[in-house]
């Protein structure tokens, strides 16, 4: 049987979404891009990024037989916080400029999507292509194979708090396997088949040509490394976006966890939180999800503006990470509890149901 025969999605998704009402005069304004506050966030991101390599490595440079007692703890201190702010220079980071609302200059988002693709060996050309049928038909489970619910994840795994608060190995062995497959035309899966399908010879070439870029660049860089006796730097630099993920995971994971599949509102399947400016900044305001699913022309930097303006027409928001995975745990529990559970959150003149939409 060909792809095509047993491909299980659909792209023809004729979703009637609701949003909120807004002033388009209001909407027109949000939209609107902008080179300043792209760079700032874009070199303040990046430069966060390098600066606390820089100093994980230069911790690494001072220790000693005659130290170790302190250094090295100054050392797992400086590699946790630049592996905590690694993982965002990944699909985070590269979700934004994909969305070409980073830049108002238009080639400035493609190029830093590929730095950043580059930087944490992200698939960038499969997110493109999955992301735009993820809002399209989000949680759509006929349409949207990029966020499939409901989500799980388990506390009791060691896996989970090697990967949240350390390094774990398999995992990255499994990255790197996986870029291997796609440098010799070997895609798995079928929403991966279907983002990237054999009948697109082109998508595939420059698939294929970009996992062997991260393969020969990051390979060269690691030479260069050993050769000039900074090894060191491949734990900094070429794996940087592998260990400590544990932000990430607490920022990300609520974006759909625990809401519902198939219904045509956002504010069913997709969760606004609010927190501080750290977080947030890591984060490029993507807390503001709901918002940015509605009106995804809206910059990264609006997204709080776009959330005062239509807020009366939206669920309530946590604040800070810690009430909402206080609300995400609670969810959680009630689904281990009854698998068929779903969080309908309140809607502004719908009351507060009890159960999922249509359930």
């Amino acid at each position: 049987m060909t792809a095509a025969a047993t491909d299980p999605f659909d792209d023809d998704a004729r979703i009637s979404w609701y949003r909120s009402p807004i002033d388009r005069d209001l909407l027109a304004e949000l939209m609107r891009r902008s080179d300043l506050r792209g760079w700032i966030q874009t070199l303040g991101h990046l430069g966060a990024y390098f600066a606390t390599g820089a100093l994980a490595y230069a911790a690494f440079l001072n220790v000693d037989d005659g130290n170790w007692y302190w250094s090295v703890p100054l050392l797992l201190a400086a590699l946790f916080v630049h592996g905590t702010l690694g993982p965002f220079t990944g699909l985070i980071a590269i979700h934004e400029l994909m969305h070409r609302t980073v830049f108002r200059t238009h080639a400035l988002n493609p190029f830093f999507e590929k730095v950043y693709a580059f930087l944490s060996w992200s698939d960038y050309l499969w997110y493109r292509a999955s992301h735009v049928r993820h809002h399209r038909a989000t949680c759509h489970r006929d349409h949207d194979g990029e966020v499939v619910l409901p989500l799980r994840f388990s506390l009791r795994s060691r896996r989970f708090w090697l990967t949240m608060f350390a390094f774990y190995p398999p995992d990255a062995w499994a990255k790197l396997r996986t870029v291997w497959r796609h440098a010799r035309g070997r895609i798995d899966g079928d929403w991966y088949n279907h983002v990237i399908p054999e009948s697109n010879a082109d998508l595939r070439r420059r698939h294929r040509n970009w996992a062997r870029t991260l393969l020969v660049g990051h390979g060269l860089l690691a030479l260069v490394f050993v050769a000039t006796g900074h090894w060191f730097l491949i734990v900094v630099f070429t794996f940087g976006a592998f260990y400590c993920r544990w932000l990430i995971f607490l920022c990300g994971q609520p974006q759909h966890y625990g809401l519902n599949s198939d219904v045509p509102d956002f504010r069913h399947n997709t969760r606004t939180f609010t927190c501080s400016w750290l977080p947030a900044f890591c984060y490029w305001n993507m807390q503001y999800h709901l918002e940015h699913h509605m009106f995804s022309a809206v910059p990264f930097h609006n997204l709080p503006k776009l959330r005062k303006a239509i807020e009366h027409d939206l669920p309530p928001a946590t604040h800070g990470l810690r009430d909402t995975w206080r609300e995400m745990l609670a969810i959680r529990e009630r689904a281990i509890a009854d698998p068929a559970y779903r969080y309908a959150p309140a809607i502004p003149g719908h009351g507060v149901p009890d159960a999922a939409p249509g359930a």
